[in-house]
């Protein structure tokens, strides 16, 4: 099969890649983190979504030599100035620990800080940075997808991950963790982003 990597262990970004992707090129095989010899990842230290996710990609086709995909995603709360942003999945300062736990803390943090927040203040958007690195080119392809919508008073939804419990996307009065997952590939940060790189990505993998 031909092969692609994703700097990912988040099995459910692995699995929208693999979809969204096999659109393209059916015989693709999307590999994550766990699947390649283990390497030194880089720190998240860049300000922006595109500069995390290009750090990311191009230390993956350097541990690897496969064509590799990266992104950073998070949630930008109005309210907050934008924030988490790039924070998102550090915000309870809990980077280190199991994704639920981690998950949990974050959206507790969240709540608690717009808890005085009136409904129609909430507003929010999530923003994904998808980056591209090919072997032998000194440039990164980069996307970027935004899905706007609102934050909601309590968690609903068991699919998805970090703050799909939280958000409403526009137009939609369930959460993205209680969308099914065509539905949320659709309409999400992420499924616009892959989306749109995914015909450069099929071009370059069935060629390399």
């Amino acid at each position: 099969m031909r092969q692609v990597f994703l700097a990912s262990r988040n099995a459910k970004k692995l699995e929208e890649m693999q979809r969204i992707l096999a659109e393209h090129l059916p015989d693709v095989e999307v590999l994550g983190l766990d699947d390649v010899a283990p390497y030194d990842e880089p720190a998240e230290t860049e300000p922006t979504f595109e500069g995390n996710a290009a750090l990311k990609a191009r230390a993956g086709v350097l541990a690897t030599g496969l064509p590799s995909l990266a992104d950073d995603s998070g949630l930008c709360v109005d309210a907050l100035n934008g924030m988490p942003g790039v924070m998102s999945a550090r915000w309870a300062g809990l980077a280190d620990a199991p994704r639920q736990e981690k998950d949990d803390a974050n959206n507790a943090l969240l709540l608690a800080q717009l808890a005085d927040v009136p409904d129609e203040r909430r507003g929010a958007a999530f923003v994904c940075a998808v980056a591209f690195a090919v072997p032998g080119e000194q440039h990164t392809h980069l996307v970027l997808g935004r899905m706007p919508g609102r934050v909601i008073r309590e968690t609903r939804g068991d699919g998805g991950f970090g703050y799909d419990v939280l958000f409403c996307a526009e137009g939609h009065d369930v959460t993205s963790a209680e969308l099914p997952a065509a539905d949320k590939d659709a309409i999400s940060h992420r499924g616009q982003a892959l989306r749109e790189i995914a015909p450069l990505v099929a071009r370059v993998v069935s060629t390399h």
